[in-house]
Parts: C-alpha cells; structure tokens; sequence
C-alpha cells in the first residue's frame, strides 16, 4: 500500500471537500448546516490525528495535508462570514494575511533552497483553538438565533490577539532562520 494513501490522509480530504460545502451554506443562509459541517470537520480532524498516531500511519502527505484542511476551513469560514457581515472585515483579512505570511514565508525560503522544517509552535495551536471556537460561537449563534454576548468580545480578544502574537513568532524564527548560515544548526526551525 502506498504510504501517502492513508485512511487520515483519505478523511483529510473529505475534510477538504467539506470546504466548499461550508461557503455554500453560509453563503445561502442555512446556518444550521454550515455549523453541522463545521463540526464534522472538527470531530473529522480529531479521527485522522488518532489514528494516524495508534495505528503509525502518519505520513509526509498528511503532514502537509491535515494542516491545509484545517487553515482552509477556518480562514473560508472567516471569509465568508465577513463577506455577509457576521465578521468584520478587517478580522478575516488578519487571519488570512497571517496564514498567507507563513506560506509565502515557507515557500520564499525553499525558493531560496533554504527548507526550513515546519514546527507548530505552542501560540499557533492556542491560536488554531481560539480561532475555532470563535467560529463554532458565530456560526452557532447564527443557526440557532441566540446572542452570545459577552462570549463574543472575549472570543474575538483572543482571535486577533493570538494571530498577531503567533505571526509575530513565526516571522522572528524566518528571519533569523534565513540570517543564518545554511546548515548552521542553531537555526531556528
């Protein structure tokens, strides 16, 4: 068996499928099965990480894989809502503009024949978190028309807060990264 075809890297791509659905149905109103989705993927995302980890199937593909689906799916979700005004704008195009940082970033230094080993950092999971739950919150309220209230504030706080401290990590560890000598094994990954 191909060591790329795994069953996490199968249900990382049905949760890259779920993407396209999510748009639609917020995009149409039907909150409730924009949130059904959300929440598929989420428990979806938990599946493929045990598994990968009891059964050892964990492969460079679905290192690559499990991360975009899940950056897909938050930032289409914090895109779309902005788009119809559930979200400011200017949240959505933070959350986007720190996750396309790192990417130009990642690409920039292979460009540079500079490979810079990929390490999810302890702000970026807290962030990943934050950003999930602030979601789960917004489409929740929508689909099922209660006022979050002060769970709003707190949630939005904590969004913008750790995207600005998470991108402001990753930029310090590229820039010292690509100053350094290539090689150099005080590199910072």
């Amino acid at each position: 068996m191909n060591r790329s075809i795994t069953i996490p890297n199968l249900i990382s791509v049905f949760r890259l499928v779920l993407v396209p659905i999510a748009i639609d149905a917020i995009l149409s109103g039907h909150f409730a099965l924009a949130f059904w989705v959300f929440l598929v993927a989420g428990v979806s995302d938990g599946i493929d990480g045990f598994i990968a980890r009891a059964f050892d199937q964990k492969s460079e593909l679905g290192a690559y894989l499990d991360p975009l689906a899940d950056k897909l799916l938050l930032v289409s979700i914090f895109v779309t809502m902005a788009v119809i005004r559930e979200l400011p704008v200017w949240l959505a195009i933070l959350v986007l503009s720190r996750d396309v940082l790192i990417v130009g970033g990642v690409m920039l230094s292979w460009g540079l024949d500079r490979r810079l080993p990929i390490q999810p950092k302890l702000v970026s999971k807290a962030n990943t978190m934050a950003q999930i739950g602030f979601a789960a919150l917004v489409l929740a309220a929508k689909a099922f028309g209660f006022d979050p209230g002060p769970l709003w504030t707190v949630g939005m706080t904590l969004v913008v807060g750790l995207t600005l401290v998470s991108g402001t990590a990753y930029v310090v560890d590229w820039l010292r990264a690509m100053s350094s000598e290539p090689g150099d094994p005080g590199r910072a990954g």
